[in-house]
């Protein structure tokens, strides 16, 4: 059965022999110095050590166990999209990766390091996980650049004029560094969403989550929100992605992760989810998404 999209195989291939138009402050002739990750964790020999992993993890809101026995693990420089209806526990699987949901039981370790509860220790490990959320959540009262240099500065105790530099390279390559000495409110949704990506990015960490970072978009600015996004996975950003975008999951993904009813109902590989799902839930769903 041929399929609806291209790989991400294929997408690294065609932006290999290819020369796609460069978006809006983006030099045309970016080489490999110019890429969006300079400051990734390179990957271990072989390039197969987990980065994320879940063991046992459950999570309940009073009666509802929106997480059922998770069991997941990312491997360095690994893309893995999280698809499933909604209520299915996407989101919440998510935030829990960096606390921002607390767990039941379980255990959620960050490069063989144990999330802790709070503290110290905690602020630590966040500072690793990167998170763009659906509504942006940029600093209304902030400046472009002063949204990213922000966290540098306080958390990592980065200079201001190294931080700023940084944030300038970062909204450069995102497209938007034209817009840093204005405030959020004058940028359109997809600008913020990417100056929301360059935010994360600035605190160099280990691995970026995503969730439905394209939701509240409309529809001409989600086009925008991928590019960058599937820029990230062919330069080799350890990528955690909760999306409807079925587009972007079958050209950028290693993996999809499925889910339904707080559980993780199937794993596969891009092609074979999209065209020989195992599962009837899988099935069912993606009948759906194609005939509606």
């Amino acid at each position: 059965m041929v399929g609806l999209f291209p790989t991400r195989s294929r997408y690294v291939m065609s932006r290999m022999s290819t020369s796609p138009s460069p978006a809006p402050n983006r030099p045309a002739d970016a080489g490999p110095a110019d890429a969006l990750i300079t400051d990734a964790a390179p990957a271990a020999a072989g390039g197969n050590d987990v980065l994320v992993e879940l063991v046992g993890v459950n999570k309940h809101f009073g009666d509802l166990h929106v997480l059922k026995d998770i069991n997941l693990s990312v491997t360095r420089q690994e893309v893995v999209v999280v698809l499933g209806p909604s209520g299915s526990g996407k989101s919440t699987l998510c935030r829990t990766i960096n606390r921002l949901e607390s767990i039941d039981s379980g255990t959620i370790r960050i490069d063989g390091q144990e999330l802790p509860q709070e503290g110290r220790e905690l602020a630590r490990l966040r500072a690793e996980v990167g998170m763009v959320f659906q509504s942006f959540n940029l600093f209304a009262n902030k400046t472009i650049l002063d949204n990213v240099t922000l966290g540098p500065i306080k958390v990592r105790g980065v200079s201001k004029p190294e931080a700023e530099a940084e944030a300038h390279r970062l909204l450069q390559r995102v497209g938007v560094d034209s817009q840093a000495n204005k405030f959020p409110a004058q940028l359109s949704g997809g600008q913020q969403q990417r100056v929301a990506i360059a935010r994360a990015l600035a605190m160099r960490p280990k691995v970026m989550l995503f969730d439905e970072p394209t939701s509240a978009l409309d529809p001409e600015m989600v086009k925008e929100v991928l590019d960058v996004m599937a820029e990230l996975a062919a330069e080799g950003m350890t990528m955690i992605i909760v999306t409807h975008e079925m587009g972007f999951a079958r050209q950028a993904a290693d993996r999809v992760v499925f889910m339904a009813d707080g559980a993780i109902v199937e794993e596969a590989a891009p092609d074979e989810f999209f065209t020989s799902p195992r599962t009837e839930r899988a099935q069912d769903f993606l009948s759906k998404l194609i005939t509606h």
